[in-house]
């Protein structure tokens, strides 16, 4: 190890060079240890749907008596967007939870109430604790739910994320990176995918395009920032997300993005390690926003593996 690497650096690059030991040890053992009895994958899981007040909540929930994950998924596309995930996790025993978060409610911006939401989804299953895999917007609506429901999150993926971060040193840096409004003028599956899966790809990237055609319309709501002494959270709407805030989640955490994201580039990973240090940090090579469906095997891989452990 190079002893002049900050930390959170030093702890970037191990947990690349980790990537291709789970690879191989994935190839040679064909499976990770499952986590509940009768394990079998499957490839689809059947939508049902929740009344939540006047909102519709569509989910696919696997069943079973597997310890639950709860996907949340990216803005740009519902559930079925983590087709790739389905079975590898129901495949070790998971039972999977994924919940269209971001749903239309009247008089609220979308995705303002995914944690009222989401709760009431896993209420409704009697889900009292799960692992909590968020993409993208996705991860920022589960570091929502972290802050105001921290008994329930056994453990944190994080994949690709901004986080909604309302910071102002954050956000500025956010608006140098992608700037307004040309930024939001380029093609979705350029801003989404890596050039090296749409020039490898072109079937995976159609195929995507269909999926996040589907989406509920509206971008994405990006933060502003918090006001001095705002509230940790905000009556009937999802918590202010700051990292002084983060900082204090104590559950084991999990940060991925791709070394090729346009959101949130290695650097902006690191940001977010300096703060939640209990976290471990992993880059996925050749990839961009959208690691979960750019890199499945090597997501999946990563993702089960740390859930293992926890």
């Amino acid at each position: 190890m190079t002893p002049n690497l900050p930390h959170n650096r030093r702890r970037t690059l191990l947990n690349l060079a980790l990537l291709g030991a789970l690879a191989a040890a994935g190839a040679a053992c064909g499976h990770l240890p499952a986590a509940g009895p009768q394990a079998t994958a499957r490839t689809e899981i059947a939508e049902a749907r929740l009344q939540v007040g006047a909102t519709t909540v569509p989910y696919r929930d696997s069943g079973g008596s597997g310890v639950p994950v709860v996907l949340l998924h990216a803005a740009s596309g519902k559930s079925q967007m983590w087709v790739h995930q389905f079975p590898a996790l129901t495949g070790a025993g998971y039972r999977v939870i994924a919940i269209d978060w971001r749903q239309p409610n009247p008089g609220s911006p979308i995705g303002s109430q995914s944690t009222i939401l989401v709760k009431a989804v896993l209420d409704q299953l009697g889900v009292k604790q799960a692992h909590f895999v968020g993409s993208a917007a996705g991860g920022g609506a589960a570091f929502q739910f972290a802050l105001s429901h921290r008994d329930m999150v056994r453990s944190l993926v994080v994949a690709n994320s901004i986080g909604f971060v309302t910071d102002k040193d954050y956000l500025e840096m956010g608006n140098r990176i992608r700037p307004s409004p040309q930024f939001r003028a380029m093609p979705v599956e350029f801003l989404e995918l890596g050039p090296s899966y749409r020039a490898a790809n072109p079937e995976g990237v159609a195929r995507w395009m269909q999926l996040a055609h589907d989406f509920v319309p509206g971008a994405p709501t990006l933060p502003s920032a918090a006001p001095a002494g705002a509230p940790k959270t905000v009556p009937g709407s999802n918590a202010v997300v700051t990292f002084a805030g983060l900082a204090t989640l104590k559950m084991p955490t999990l940060l991925m993005t791709g070394d090729a994201d346009l959101y949130t580039p290695p650097s902006v990973l690191r940001m977010f390690g300096a703060h939640m240090k209990q976290a471990e940090l992993v880059v996925i090579p050749e990839t961009g926003h959208s690691a979960c469906w750019e890199q499945p095997e090597l997501f999946n891989r990563t993702v089960l593996a740390f859930l293992a452990k926890h």
